[in-house]
């Protein structure tokens, strides 16, 4: 298996691109439980090219009736990306360091300090490692260029995208 590096531009120009809209390749989620982690796997796919066809604990989506938890579900996605096994798929380390946030990076965000609930996508980044310097894209509550500092949040954690594993 061979380690990639992660294209942050690919991703980042995804989520430009669809932040206001919906790719017509997946199902929009917003009425049903909210869709800010198929748009995050959306662009993390993006900037990697690459999916985990492994059924239950894989990431991956086919259609609306045949995707991984972890294509949609905050926890399911940190679980998939921060696995210690190396296998298929993108791969991240956890921070709370917000000057380690790049490009494509998913800032996961707590609004009751009880579970995670929204998974925005970084856009910018002045690297200060302030929230006023960190801009963000999502779904449910659609958003492009979104200062982190106008969130109302009580946690965050950064899932800093290092790369992706392949078979070639």
């Amino acid at each position: 298996m061979h380690f990639h590096p992660y294209r942050r531009q690919d991703a980042v120009a995804y989520a430009h691109q669809w932040a206001y809209g919906r790719n017509p390749n997946y199902y929009d989620y917003e009425y049903i439980g909210g869709d800010c982690t198929n748009f995050a796997s959306q662009c993390i796919f993006a900037g990697t090219g690459v999916m985990n066809y492994t059924p239950t604990y894989g990431w991956y989506y086919r259609n609306a009736n045949d995707k991984a938890p972890a294509w949609t579900g905050v926890i399911y996605l940190y679980q998939f990306l921060t696995r210690e096994e190396p296998s298929v798929g993108p791969v991240c380390i956890e921070t709370t360091d917000l000057s380690q946030a790049q490009l494509g990076d998913v800032i996961q965000l707590s609004f009751d300090n009880v579970g995670f609930r929204h998974s925005p996508v970084v856009v910018e980044t002045d690297g200060t490692g302030l929230p006023d310097g960190i801009l963000l894209a999502a779904h449910s509550y659609d958003a492009d260029w979104r200062p982190l500092s106008t969130y109302e949040y009580n946690n965050y954690r950064v899932l800093h995208v290092t790369g992706y594993y392949n078979w070639i």
